[in-house]
């Protein structure tokens, strides 16, 4: 694990995203496309916002998230509708936003579908985690009901997990996924966080789903 710590939040989002576009042009330089794989929630709003006006070839960047929550795309707690509103606009507007979301009522009905079209882009390119402070990564949750299978070797690309905590139903990329990115950078904020990727590093991936990806990770921290 590299550890990279940052002065102050702004300077953190700047170097990130940085380094993310940096990475990404290598892959269309070489290749012709690359995927970016990014978490939602709150916290990686300003870097998206950053990106989005980075002037890279986006047309051949796919664009998908680590996770997403079970519901509609117009609910507050889609990661959908963030990457919607706060990175796919400006340059990266072009870019194409591979789902992981359908209209069903449950993600085991639409699993199949969804990984097919996730699977069209692997490895991952580029990939950009948070974690929570209990150690989940995606929906990756300790106690989570699928987590055993998730983490396999042999777990299929997207699974859906249930947990304590967790709120809606919800599907996510797999261990052997995002272990399997080329590149990949977890953004931490804050004391909290800091402290709980250190209690991370002497626990199993089972009690600490981070550890699925800490080898060949760059950790990004900023008070």
């Amino acid at each position: 694990m590299n550890l990279i710590e940052y002065s102050d939040r702004e300077m953190l989002f700047l170097a990130l995203a940085n380094k993310i576009a940096g990475e990404l042009g290598e892959f269309l330089r070489r290749d012709s496309k690359a995927s970016l794989s990014v978490p939602g929630g709150n916290t990686p709003g300003p870097l998206f916002d950053l990106l989005a006006g980075v002037d890279l070839e986006w047309a051949n960047v796919s664009v998908f998230l680590n996770d997403e929550r079970w519901v509609s795309e117009d609910s507050p707690r889609s990661n959908t509708r963030l990457l919607r509103e706060r990175l796919l606009v400006g340059h990266a507007a072009k870019a194409k936003l591979v789902p992981l979301r359908a209209d069903t009522a449950t993600p085991e009905k639409a699993l199949d579908r969804l990984a097919t079209g996730v699977s069209a882009h692997l490895p991952i390119s580029v990939l950009l985690l948070g974690m929570g402070e209990d150690f989940h990564i995606a929906s990756l949750f300790p106690g989570g009901d699928r987590l055993s299978d998730a983490l396999a070797k042999d777990a299929p690309v997207l699974m859906a997990m249930r947990a304590p905590g967790a709120g809606e139903p919800r599907v996510t990329l797999t261990a052997p996924v995002l272990a399997g990115a080329m590149h990949t950078h977890v953004l931490i904020l804050g004391k909290a966080k800091r402290d709980a990727l250190e209690r991370a590093k002497g626990l199993t991936p089972d009690l600490a789903p981070v550890q699925v990806v800490l080898d060949n990770a760059t950790v990004h921290w900023a008070e």
